[in-house]
């Protein structure tokens, strides 16, 4: 007979969810609950459950699907500083996903993969563009809000299930499968986890993705992390996922399992729910690990309820209740999302400095030159999706201005591409040399340096090549960017119908590499040279530089000369600069440095040079090292990809006002540190910012521009900062209140920042950290009263000699102002907490608890405490602070893992060098070693040293 639907618990919206969630578990077979632990999750007919997907891209625009509403990125969009917009973002962006899933719910899957959250500790990871902020304290507010807009603001049903991404520790691409992000206790806990923590805490989102990486030599989809940290912080059940293949990599290039089984069980005993695999390998090899009994039916039910937690909630067993379920096509594109793009391109621009010139005003600015390879165009990122439209920064001038008014040039060179058996050739078909005495319009390219030696080639016409060297208005009209053709296994053919450099494998970038002779052509994405063929195609057919064809370069036009030439003549000129989001730093591969793409610098320098009147407006996915313009243009704006509305956005900033004549400031601000300099920076590995001195908590230089810079075209002044007490206890808060006052004689926004900075401390602090802000907007001679709220629980930091949380009895510095290093107004406050007792040797020190360290790297161990200290050389050591020897010690042994035999550690007192030897541990076959030690009473520093490379030491412990 046939079950009543009314009698189906997991179908009855009246039920709890875990009860609902409880029986539809309990109506599943084995098999198919196998069949959920994947991306792709098959349907279940029998109990008329449709199929699932996971992994809809979010992160600025639903990406990847056809055309949706294109946002900035979340670079970008954080640079606004305000929660509002990115709940107002996120919702227009689930919204759009939510109609796409209705029409095809087979290929739009409502679990999205987005926020990222991954701190920008180092502007050269080649993902900057995806995070918000180098603060977890700000990238947890935006982040929080973004998924609050994707997820619904409905109580039990989500119009989407945000997914963070990524669990934990990831910022860089280089060998990002193998690498180790090491971090001590404190860079953990008080640096990586509180970017995750609010989002899952306040149910925004509802599920986290493993990051590639390991952490301290564990791979992060084995973590412990997962289950007993992140899972603690949520009251509903957080669903987690595997990156692609990531689960694969246990078994493969990371080789911490035997096989696809060892590894696909451990990552699901670790907290992984669902993998994101090809469907067969990861049943087969759950199959299997079911049956070696590496993991059991109650390990996939674990993994199973999480999934269906967030299936339920999405609506999908009540199409009737989901108030999300009439969500029609009618919404993407929609009036509504295009004036919200428009706002937020225009939120996420930063007046970096300016020196009076801005805002230019439609009425005096004159003659524009718009110049640089940004300056008509958008660029799309690998996350963006495909704007119904794109609006540029020439077309956004010409329209205010009127287009007889604005001049236009890439800045970019002319070549054509010689050989002996004739020239290089675009023309319907795939490229080929062709026998020519003049040079044909179908031999001509323009040339795009993106930097770090790669470029791209745009194929012209005769007409735009006329058009670009008798005006100087245009660098051409494209017939397409030059890129191989993808088929064949080796040898490629090229073809000129490309947009630009595009797609996961970009294949429309090249390296000309320099010989005597002239140069040979490499194509960077299959790391072959071009070769002319008998047949005159050019193909990705030589293996070698030796094999290829070598070519001469004509060059027809100077771009920088005739850019330079244009901008004498122009009013003011506008320079165009940035990267392409595709192109030397993106997922995949970090940047070198800090420096502009290519020739860009030169073409700079040559601007200027020809009209000082020259405003750069950058455009990039991160921070570059640009002192130069600093110091010598009149003013700069950064603003990261803006999607379709870009042009406009940035617009509406020069002129200072929109279209309708309404006054726009910019409201952008800098949520990551700009640096004079790459050797500002530690090695992108270096994942301790405590020690390195890095992000603008712990840097002791003068940055470029410091975190939470940004101008605005009228002044702010503060006054009378107040607390509403002046001492409080660790469990108490106080108010802070400012007064800022517009005083200037336009319309502005001011971000008021709050920071704290802790005047003495066991431990070495942060000098200076981000706690509140707060956007106001004021007319001139205005003032508000901005109140931020600021509990002594935010003043916590972990403290390492008992593994916990502490509040310090100490004087911190209440700051409020405009940046991290414009403090407009200071005050004290004391907080009654507790001091830090001396360290205790009893009854264990856990090495990797230590107080300090040098040439010593965290790893991770099976046995408790699940992390220890290795050295990486000879002399290498850590030491534990202020140890007190309350009773007379005896004795000492010391846990090796690994093959320590013949290994040795040394124990001396308060100096690594000269100090007193405790004592002398050499380490026997069984793992320990102990020895007696020099009497030793009272307080002092413990240093441990090591005398080879590659000891790993667990813990030492002493007896009285």
């Amino acid at each position: 007979m046939t079950e009543s639907p009314s009698r189906i618990v997991f179908r009855d919206p009246q039920q709890k969810l875990a009860a609902r969630v409880s029986d539809l578990l309990g109506r599943l077979e084995l098999a198919e609950k196998i069949a959920l632990l994947h991306q792709h999750q098959a349907a279940v007919p029998r109990l008329g459950i449709g199929s699932f997907r996971t992994g809809t891209e979010a992160l600025h625009g639903v990406a990847w699907l056809g055309t949706a509403s294109a946002f900035p990125q979340a670079v970008g969009l954080a640079s606004s500083w305000d929660p509002d917009l990115l709940r107002r973002v996120g919702t227009a962006v689930g919204t759009e996903v939510r109609a796409m899933h209705h029409r095809d719910p087979e290929n739009v899957g409502l679990n999205v993969w987005a926020p990222v959250v991954n701190l920008l500790r180092d502007p050269r990871w080649g993902r900057n563009e995806e995070g918000y902020a180098e603060d977890p304290w700000l990238t947890g507010v935006l982040s929080t809000a973004y998924s609050e807009g994707l997820r619904g603001d409905d109580p039990r049903w989500l119009r989407t299930a945000p997914t963070l991404k990524h669990f934990l520790g990831y910022n860089n691409e280089t060998d990002r499968c193998l690498t180790s992000s090491n971090m001590p206790p404190r860079v953990l806990h008080e640096y990586e986890l509180p970017a995750f923590r609010p989002a899952i805490a306040a149910g925004a989102a509802v599920a986290v993705m493993a990051s590639y990486n390991l952490i301290n030599g564990r791979p992060t989809h084995l973590s412990p992390l997962i289950n007993e940290v992140l899972r603690c912080w949520a009251e509903d059940d957080v669903m987690v996922v595997g990156d692609a293949f990531a689960v694969q990599n246990l078994a493969g290039d990371q080789k911490v399992s035997d096989d696809h089984p060892a590894g696909f069980a451990a990552a699901l005993r670790a907290g992984i729910d669902c993998v994101t695999e090809p469907g067969p390998l990861s049943e087969a090899s759950f199959v299997t690990a079911l049956e070696r009994g590496l993991i059991t039916e109650s390990d996939v039910d674990a993994a199973v309820r999480h999934i269906l937690s967030v299936r339920v909630r999405l609506g999908e067993f009540n199409p009737d209740e989901d108030p999300y379920r009439s969500i029609g096509p009618e919404v993407i594109d929609c009036p509504e999302h295009r004036a919200l793009a428009r706002e937020a391109a225009r939120a996420s621009v930063v007046l970096l400095s300016n020196d009076g010139i801005l805002p230019l005003g439609t009425s005096g600015a004159g003659r524009v030159a718009v110049i640089g390879p940004l300056g008509d165009t958008t660029f799309d990122d690998w996350y963006s999706g495909t704007p119904p439209y794109r609006r540029t920064l020439r077309a956004a001038i010409a329209d205010r201005l009127g287009a007889d008014s604005v001049v236009f040039h890439e800045g970019v060179d002319r070549v054509a591409l010689r050989c002996p058996s004739g020239l290089l050739a675009a023309g319907d078909g795939p490229l080929r040399v062709i026998a020519a005495d003049d040079i044909p319009d179908m031999a001509l390219f323009d040339v795009f340096d993106w930097g770090e030696e790669k470029i791209s080639l745009r194929a012209t016409t005769a007409a735009a090549a006329a058009t670009a060297s008798a005006t100087a208005t245009a660098a051409g009209t494209a017939s397409g960017f030059v890129g191989a053709d993808g088929l064949g296994p080796e040898d490629h053919l090229l073809v000129s119908d490309r947009p630009g450099p595009n797609g996961w494998e970009v294949r429309e970038t090249f390296e000309l590499e320099q010989r005597d002779d002239g140069v040979v052509v490499r194509h960077v994405q299959s790391r072959r040279y071009l070769k002319a063929g008998d047949d005159g195609l050019v193909r990705t057919a030589a293996g070698s530089a030796a094999d290829a064809t070598v070519f001469t370069v004509d060059l027809l036009v100077d771009g920088v000369a005739e850019a330079a030439a244009l901008a004498a003549e122009a009013d003011v000129v506008i320079l165009a600069l940035g990267n392409h989001p595709l192109v030397a730093g993106r997922e995949t591969e970090d940047r070198r440095d800090l420096n502009l793409p290519g020739t860009q610098d030169a073409l700079l320098h040559a601007v200027h040079a020809a009209n000082p009147r020259t405003v750069l407006a950058l455009t990039s996915s991160y921070p570059y090292a640009i002192g130069w313009a600093k110091e010598h243009l009149p003013a700069l704006l950064w603003s990261a990809h803006g999607g379709q509305e870009h042009g406009t956005g940035l617009a509406d900033v020069l002129f200072g006002a929109d279209r309708t004549g309404t006054p726009v400031d910019p409201a952008g601000r800098l949520t990551q540190t700009w640096y004079t300099d790459a050797g500002d920076l530690p090695d992108l590995l270096d994942y301790d910012i405590v020690a390195a001195d890095a992000t603008y908590l712990y840097f002791r230089g003068a940055p470029l521009f410091p975190f939470g810079h940004g101008l605005s075209y009228t002044r702010f002044a503060y006054e009378n900062l107040r607390l509403s007490a002046d001492t409080i206890d660790p469990d108490g808060e106080v108010t802070v209140t400012v007064d800022v006052i517009n005083a200037g004689d336009r319309p502005g926004v001011e971000v008021v920042q709050l920071y704290t900075r802790q005047q003495g401390s066991r431990v070495k602090q942060p000098l200076r950290r981000l706690r509140g802000h707060r956007q106001v907007r004021l007319s001139p001679g205005e003032r508000s009263t901005v109140e931020l709220l600021l509990p002594a629980a935010d003043l916590a930091f972990w403290d390492v000699t008992r593994s916990r949380w502490a509040i310090e009895d100490a004087t911190h510095t209440i700051a409020v102002g405009a940046s991290s290093t414009d403090w407009r107004r200071t005050a004290s406050l004391r907080v009654r907490g507790e001091r830090i007792p001396a360290r205790s040797p009893w009854p264990v020190l856990k090495m990797i608890d230590n107080d300090g360290y040098d040439r010593t790297t965290p790893v991770a161990i099976t046995a408790d405490p699940g992390e220890a200290l290795r050295s990486d050389d000879a002399g290498a050591w850590a030491v534990f602070d202020d140890v007190d020897f309350d009773r007379s010690v005896s004795g000492v042994s010391a846990r090796f893992a690994g093959d320590a035999d013949g290994a040795t550690i040394t124990l001396r007192l308060d100096d690594p060098i000269a100090g007193p030897v405790l004592a002398t541990l050499p380490a026997g076959p069984s793992g320990e070693a102990t020895a007696t030690v020099a009497p030793a009473t009272g307080r002092h520093a413990l240093f441990v040293l090591f005398e080879h490379p590659g000891v790993t030491v667990t813990s030492l412990s002493f007896t009285g």
